[in-house]
């Protein structure tokens, strides 16, 4: 009886352990879907977060923030394509 129980704590664990290594992705699987993120000239670009705006189901999030000098950057997701991108001006971001 212990054999047993010790048998399925050690098959859950397994289990347990493969589906958490299988839920990662690595960044060159999102680059060849073209969904990684664009490189970075030596790595020294405004990573600062975003504000986010969560939409009801079946519609996509919405993410601003300040880019360059001057401008706002608004980007939505959208699972079935690529995201739909917006600059406009806003003196706000003038740092």
């Amino acid at each position: 009886m212990k054999r047993v129980r010790v048998s399925v704590c050690a098959a859950g664990l397994v289990l347990a352990l493969g589906g958490l290594l299988a839920g990662c992705s690595s960044d060159e699987y999102n680059d060849e879907r073209g969904k990684g993120d664009a490189p970075v000239q030596g790595k020294a670009g405004d990573d600062t977060p975003a504000e986010v705006y969560n939409m009801p189901d079946g519609f996509g999030n919405l993410a601003t923030k300040c880019v360059g000098h001057g401008f706002r950057a608004y980007v939505t997701t959208n699972s079935g394509g690529p995201s739909n991108v917006q600059l406009v001006e806003d003196k706000t971001c003038a740092s």
